[in-house]
């Protein structure tokens, strides 16, 4: 047997948590000489058919040579996986390499056998297929390229996960077995096969603890109050579809039910499964309270106990122990430290959190991180004032607390096509994975608004976040190009979501202004102008106009071509011809109905009955242009306060703000009955948002006319050309080559000019000039005119600090230039000179890339300058970037006027920038080797361009990214 010292590294970066498709979780590693029991046991549980299919013949039992062989690996010609739940094995897969004769062999052959086996009480759950992501990936790293399987005939479920994996294959049938043969190279087709099979694990594992159909709370006190109790009072009290139970180890021995629920002392003792447990112990209890719900099965758990990773380095062990625990289990944690969960399904209507009453229903889906803006998020939701006015809900909520385990990412998956939610709105203090949040995020706006508030500051406490370089202004504009609606304060997020919920997505920029104040229609028609919109002058229609005057304004400004969206302005009217509230609110939803694809909003003064009225439509399903009418949810009495917006609220002001809408209840009392579903409204009828402040509504509409413009633009969001003088083979075995020297470096100007160059990229080449003499030699190997540069740190790139000579027609002139410098700023091997023949004058760019470790490949454009720099003008995209982007790249920073004639100017060559930036997409998104790239400055003339510098960093890739198998985070 093998010594600890004879064996071979443990690649510990292979172990990996994923998702299966039921929604359970399941541990990947490396299979070592230590499992040899854990082998035998899991082969024991295997069936007969199942070991056949494996050996092709029965294969009744593992001998003591078969268990040394496949426990015993050197991790790069051999090589097994197990997948685990609880420790033990459920699969196995390993791989051999082999060579040309199909015998044992080492590198550098590049063909490997596969082999899997599943224990048949986990057939069906998708774990042949993460174990073939991940063993391809393992097989990658070690330079193999293809896999061969052979498989009998009659195994049909084997062969479905080769064939449905994505790969390009070679099937042949030979003596009775069919082999299949598959490059590993990961193609479009497998990768949009691993990102589907992704959405419905990780959505499956929510929906698993969104609509559970049974909940058990652990740490339910046995007397009024406290956090358990308050928790088994909100669930009961909410009209939960499911069984609850009560669950706490201090219970009596007698004691079988507490407030009408059945009372355990463990979740052992409950007859028949547990879907999700709602975890409110000391967390030193914790972890007993999870052994018990592994055991019995339970499927996820909500954690709402405190004293983790926010707590400091002795809570961040705990919380880390306690997600090992959980996956270990295959569950799923919502938390710790979590508000709790929502869902006002009526299938299900679930309230498992510390919020007093279940909110609305609705379409709108919320998350949030902090339990403190939770209870404000759901608060204005609720009420009448302090918001958006109007009656709006939730289809679900989720406080992620630390964000242990369940992330953003999860519940976007999840949201995706839930049919309950129209509109996402998400509160996040930080961005675990900003590449996957990203790529999420495009794919989910295409298909429903997701409006986000990004915190600016340092993660809390208690959130593990991947380190990124990038400025937060460069990570938010990362995410307005992903679709994602970003506003500034949990105000905004309410006002846009609530339009979008409520509304069609506006056509265009066209606002159209109309209402019975000539002054607060100015204040629009300016907000307007500084939002970007482009708004007609306002109509006013008088102190005196009546509701037939409003349904007349706005039939005919909605009947209008150009307008794509109406502002209907209203103040108190003073005379007997002056509407009620409720017959302006009918006119103005009459005329809005005539005209269903232009969204009106409402600016109102005061003018709460008009607000309450508004919102006497029960729908916030959002209406796309020329939709069918929105489904239709129910409602109930709204409060009819109105007043500032407010603060954000705490626990016990939710409580007071929803007291309005029915009784509250002690813990102690019986749990009310949900309220009876309201009738649905007409079909024609939809919400108007009614706004307190002029600013706000049109802040809430200039978004909405971003996203439908961007909605439009990702219908066609152009190609990733391809180009044939790109050498990317070539570029590879160069960058091979130059890694070989070590782990990170920084080319040198040979080496940079010749990597750019197999990507068709050509810098322009600056010979050193130690003394005079090598600046004439070097100038006569140019040919004059030549410019004379210092490329010291602290002088590169500052033509403004007077290091760079230009047009020097004679030797001369680049002489007094050469003498000049160094009289001004030091000895030649302090300024370290070069001499470069000169460009065609234009304009002075900078294009970088760089590899971020959170956010990914980033290409950034701006001009060069000081004045640039100080405006931190720069634009980004994401790499890979397609035509359009390249497009869109150049023309979305302030000074880009000064590329198309600004002033008279003669317009640069802005095609040949855009190629420019689409190859350097290219060559890093074809190597991730390349980090990051500085081209500048690139000079960009009326014809052509060119690259007077460039640098370029290199360094191994990462051994997992979002291109790699999937894998759920480790905290």
């Amino acid at each position: 047997m093998q010594s600890a010292s004879d064996r071979p590294e443990y690649p510990a970066h292979w172990e990996a948590d994923v998702v299966l498709r039921d929604g359970g979780t399941a541990r990947i590693r490396p299979i070592t000489v230590d499992d040899a029991e854990r082998l035998v046991s899991f082969y024991e549980q295997v069936s007969d058919e199942s070991k056949y299919y494996r050996f092709f013949a029965p294969y009744p039992r593992l001998s003591a040579k078969d268990v040394h062989r496949f426990t015993h690996h050197d991790f790069v010609d051999r090589v097994g996986l197990a997948a685990t739940v609880g420790g033990e094995f459920i699969a196995t897969v390993r791989y051999d390499r082999i060579g040309a004769d199909g015998m044992a062999a080492s590198a550098p052959a590049d063909e490997a056998e596969v082999a899997f086996l599943v224990q048949d009480a986990h057939q069906g759950r998708g774990v042949a297929s993460a174990l073939l992501e991940h063993i391809a990936a393992v097989a990658r790293e070690r330079g193999i390229r293809r896999f061969a399987a052979e498989v009998l005939p009659a195994n049909t479920k084997m062969i479905k996960v080769f064939t449905d994996a994505g790969y390009t294959q070679k099937r042949s049938f030979e003596d009775g077995v069919v082999r299949l043969e598959f490059d590993l190279e990961p193609t479009e087709r497998s990768l949009a096969v691993q990102r589907a099979r992704e959405q419905r694990a990780e959505a499956r594992s929510v929906r698993r603890l969104l609509a559970p159909g049974s909940v058990a709370v652990i740490g339910t006190g046995r007397t009024p109050g406290g956090v358990g109790r308050g928790l088994l009072r909100n669930i009961r009290a909410s009209g939960f579809t499911g069984r609850l139970h009560a669950v706490n180890k201090a219970f009596p021995d007698d004691l079988r039910e507490l407030d009408g629920v059945p009372a355990h002392r463990s979740v052992r003792d409950i007859d028949g499964p547990v879907d999700l447990a709602v975890v409110a112990v000391p967390a030193e209890h914790v972890p007993e309270a999870v052994t018990e719900c592994g055991a019995h099965g339970v499927q996820g758990l909500v954690v709402v106990s405190a004293g983790y990773a926010e707590s400091g380095p002795e809570g961040r062990e705990r919380q880390r122990a306690l997600v090992r625990q959980a996956r270990a289990y295959g569950m799923r944690i919502i938390g710790p430290n979590s508000f709790g969960v929502i869902n006002t399904s009526p299938e299900v209507l679930l309230n498992a959190s510390l919020a007093p009453e279940l909110p609305r229903a609705g379409r709108i889906g919320l998350f949030t991180q902090s339990g403190a803006i939770g209870t404000a998020l759901l608060s204005r939701l609720h009420r009448r004032g302090g918001g958006v006015t109007g009656v709006t809900g939730v289809s679900t909520f989720v406080s992620a607390g630390n964000r242990a385990d369940v992330s953003g990412n999860d519940v976007l998956q999840y949201w995706y096509d839930d049919p309950d939610t129209d509109v996402v709105l998400m509160y996040l203090e930080s961005i675990g994975n900003p590449r996957k949040f990203t790529r999420l995020s495009r794919r989910t706006a295409v298909a429903k608004p997701l409006v986000v508030v990004q915190g600016a500051g340092s993660a809390p406490q208690g959130h593990a976040v991947r380190a990124t370089r990038l400025p937060h202004t460069t990570v938010s504009a990362l995410l307005r190009q992903a679709g994602v609606i970003r506003v500034d304060t949990i105000t905004e997020l309410v006002d846009t979501g609530l339009l979008l919920a409520r509304q069609p997505l506006p056509r265009g920029p066209k606002v159209a202004i109309l209402g019975n104040s000539e002054s607060l229609g100015v204040l629009t028609y300016d907000a307007c102008l500084s939002a970007g919109l482009r708004p007609q002058p306002p109509r006013d229609l008088t102190t005196q106009a009546s509701a037939d005057d409003f349904h007349a304004a706005l039939s005919h400004a909605l009947a209008d071509d150009t307008c794509d969206a109406v502002v209907v302005t209203a103040i108190p009217a003073i005379g007997e011809s002056s509407p009620e509230d409720a017959e302006l609110a009918e006119a103005l939803r009459s005329a809005a109905a005539a005209v269903p694809t232009k969204p009106v909003l409402v600016v109102h003064v005061e003018l709460g009955g008009l607000a309450e009225a508004l919102s006497a439509a029960t729908s916030t399903a959002p209406q796309a242009t020329g939709s069918a009418p929105p489904a239709r949810g129910t409602t109930r009495a709204p409060d009819t306060t109105t007043g500032p917006p407010a603060e954000p609220a705490a626990v016990p002001r939710l409580a007071a703000t929803t007291a309005t809408t029915g009784p509250t209840t002690s813990p102690a009392a019986p749990a009310p009955q949900p309220p009876a579903p309201q009738p649905p409204a007409p079909e024609d009828s939809r919400l108007i948002p009614a706004y307190p402040a002029a600013e706000r509504a049109v802040r809430a509409l200039a978004e909405a006319v971003r996203y439908g413009q961007w909605r439009r633009d990702a219908a066609d969001p152009g190609r990733v050309p391809e180009y044939e003088d790109i050498d990317e083979k070539g570029a590879a075995r160069l960058i091979d080559g130059l890694l070989a020297r070590g782990q990170g470096l920084t080319l040198g100007p040979d080496d940079a000019c010749e990597l750019l160059g197999r990507y068709g990229i050509r810098v322009r080449r600056a010979l050193p000039a130690p003394t005079p003499d090598d600046a004439a030699r070097a100038a006569r190997d140019l040919g004059y005119p030549v410019a004379l540069k210092a490329t010291a740190p602290h002088l590169r790139h500052r033509a403004d600090l007077g290091g760079v000579r230009l047009d020097l027609a004679d030797e001369e002139q680049l002489r007094r230039a050469y003498a000049e410098l160094t009289g001004l700023f030091g000895k030649p091997e302090e300024l370290r000179p070069v001499v470069q023949g000169m460009a065609p004058r234009g304009v002075d760019t900078v294009v970088r890339a760089v590899i971020d470790p959170a956010a990914g490949a980033v290409l950034s454009f701006g001009l060069a300058g000081a004045a640039s720099q100080l405006l931190d003008d720069m634009a980004h995209r994401l790499v890979p970037v397609t035509d359009r982007d390249a497009t869109s790249l150049v023309r979305s920073i302030r000074t880009a006027p000064l590329l198309f004639g600004w002033r008279g100017s003669t317009p640069v060559d802005t095609p040949a920038l855009e190629d420019l930036l689409l190859r350097l997409s290219r060559l890093v998104d074809d190597h991730p080797e390349v980090v990051a790239v500085t081209l500048e400055p690139v000079v960009v003339a009326p014809h052509g361009l060119s690259v007077l510098d460039a640098s370029v960093r290199l360094a191994p890739p990462p051994a997992r990214d979002d291109l790699g198998p999937r894998t759920l985070p480790v905290y």
